[in-house]
């Protein structure tokens, strides 16, 4: 059995699993956060499939963003799979890749992947390679899931996919594949999350980081995906994950869902007061 190890505990957030359940309490609780803590298990308000996009930096820093989107994914009681789509930072293995079968473990335990779903993916794509080795150092999907253990504990199967190809072309050809993956969840029938991971523009200063982070997050929330890769080539937006971002909007607008709705935006430099070089952190969860 494949067990893949944490890349990034005890650096993105504690190796300590004390430390990291408080790391998450904290992040819900900051003045950046939602101010609420989410129900053990999920609640049960909503059914279906819940549609994200989350930041993936340190919990210092991004943590308080992505707790919005948490908040919300947690209206759903135990969801079945989780599809995290996330950008390969590292250029390890195939441009587009599935961890495969086997575990995932954080120091909140392990959580099994979804080898089902991974291999329909894959035949319905044409795109996606089963290929461990590309997660073997990525943090974008890897940070994600002590959220979801915070919750949901190891009810969910996972389904990683990481991307070194971010083309309009390919984050389409995912897309439909995710749409076809999860449309019995998008009907009801089931319960299912899907996160792309992603920040948006780094190392530059605040206010020109919000600006064009916003022209670019009004894209999302509108499921263009034309409109969304022409401003991010035409102002230089450094997002880092924009193909998981439009591989979620393509599988989303497919599904019926009509926009994304803005649930939090911070810079670093709101966590850390320095505003000269920032990252943008965005939450966003996708409505019928």
């Amino acid at each position: 059995m494949n067990l893949r190890k944490p890349a990034v505990a005890g650096t993105f957030y504690p190796a300590d699993p004390g430390e990291l359940g408080e790391a998450i309490r904290a992040s819900y609780l900051h003045r950046l956060g939602p101010g609420k803590i989410p129900v053990q298990g999920g609640s049960g308000e909503s059914r279906g499939l819940g549609a994200f996009v989350c930041p993936h930096a340190g919990y210092a820093y991004s943590g308080p963003v992505a707790a919005h989107s948490y908040l919300v994914a947690s209206r759903l009681k135990g969801p079945c799979l989780v599809v995290a789509i996330g950008p390969n930072h590292y250029g390890l293995g195939s441009g587009v890749a599935a961890y495969g079968e086997g575990e995932w473990e954080t120091p909140i335990g392990r959580v099994s992947i979804d080898g089902e779903a991974t291999a329909k993916l894959a035949k319905t794509t044409g795109i996606v390679d089963v290929d461990p080795s590309a997660h073997r150092l990525e943090h974008s999907v890897e940070v994600q899931l002590p959220f979801l253990q915070a919750i949901y504990g190891a009810s969910f199967t996972f389904l990683p996919v990481v991307l070194a190809f971010q083309d309009k072309d390919t984050a389409r050809a995912l897309g439909r594949g995710v749409a076809e993956l999860l449309k019995d969840a998008s009907e009801g029938r089931r319960n299912a999350i899907l996160i792309a991971s992603s920040d948006l523009t780094h190392y530059e200063p605040a206010s020109q980081a919000r600006e064009k982070d916003g022209a670019l997050l009004k894209h999302v929330e509108a499921l263009d995906v034309d409109a969304f890769y022409t401003t991010l080539e035409r102002r230089d937006i450094t997002a880092c994950g924009f193909g998981a971002i439009a591989a979620v909007m393509e599988a989303c607008r497919l599904l019926g869902y009509r926009r994304g709705s803005l649930n939090a935006y911070a810079t670093s430099g709101d966590t850390t007061g320095d505003n000269s070089a920032v990252v943008g952190y965005p939450s966003v969860t996708f409505e019928r």
